[in-house]
C-alpha cells in the first residue's frame, strides 16, 4: 500500500506541473518534425535518466538529518508552488515563444532511431534541472521510497509526453495553460504544507 501511495504522489504531484510546461511542447513540436513513437521513446527515456538521477539525490539528502532535509523540501515545494502561479498569466505566451524555440531545434526532419536520439537529447538538455527534478528528489528527501517515487514522477512524464504526441494541438485549443498551472501551484503548496508539518 506504501509503495502505491508514493506512486500515486508523485505522479499527481508531476502531471499537473509538466502538462503546462516546456515538457509538453517541446514533445508536440517534435511529434511534428519527426515520426511520433520515436519521438516518444526517445523523449521517454531522456526522463527515465532525470527521474533516476533526481531521486537518487534524494535519496543522498536523506543521509542528512531529517528535520533540516524535510524542511528544505518543504521549500522546494513553496518556491515550485509560488514559480507556478507567478508564471501563470504569461503560460500562453511563453508557449508561443516555447514552440518557436524547439522547432529551431527540430528543423532538419530525421527517422526511426535518429529521431529517438534527437528528440532524447532536446528534452535532457530542455528539462536539466527542472522542476519536476526538484520536486522528485524532495518527495524522496521528505521520506517518500525511491522506487514508487521515480516510478510515479516517470509514469507523469511519459503520459504529459504521450498526450503531447496524441493530442497536443487539440488540447492547447481548449484548455488553458494558466488553470493548469494554478492547480499545479496548488498541488505544490498542498505537498509543502504537508512535508512542514511532518518535519514539526
Amino acid at each position: 500500500m506504501e509503495f502505491l501511495g508514493a506512486l500515486l504522489v508523485a505522479f499527481v504531484a508531476i502531471f499537473p506541473v509538466e502538462l503546462p510546461d516546456k515538457t509538453f511542447v517541446a514533445t508536440l513540436v517534435l511529434s511534428t518534425r519527426y515520426p511520433p513513437l520515436p519521438t516518444w521513446l526517445g523523449v521517454v527515456a531522456a526522463f527515465g535518466v532525470q527521474c533516476v538521477i533526481a531521486v537518487a539525490f534524494g535519496a543522498l539528502l536523506t543521509k542528512l538529518p531529517t528535520q533540516p532535509v524535510q524542511l528544505v523540501a518543504a521549500a522546494l515545494f513553496a518556491v515550485g508552488a509560488f514559480v507556478l502561479a507567478r508564471g501563470a498569466g504569461k503560460a500562453d505566451e511563453q508557449e508561443q515563444e516555447q514552440e518557436e524555440e524547439f522547432a529551431a531545434k527540430a528543423a532538419e526532419p530525421k527517422r526511426g532511431w535518429r529521431a529517438a536520439g534527437a528528440s532524447f537529447l532536446v528534452l535532457f538538455t530542455a528539462e536539466w534541472g527542472d522542476l519536476s527534478q526538484l520536486l522528485l528528489a524532495g518527495l524522496v528527501a521528505s521520506g517518500r521510497p525511491v522506487v514508487p517515487t521515480f516510478l510515479g514522477g516517470w509514469l507523469g512524464l511519459a503520459t504529459v509526453s504521450g498526450l503531447a504526441v496524441l493530442l497536443g494541438r487539440w488540447l492547447l485549443k481548449r484548455v488553458k495553460l494558466r488553470v493548469i498551472r494554478y492547480v499545479g501551484a496548488g498541488v505544490c503548496g498542498v505537498l509543502s504544507v504537508v512535508t512542514l508539518l511532518s518535519a514539526l
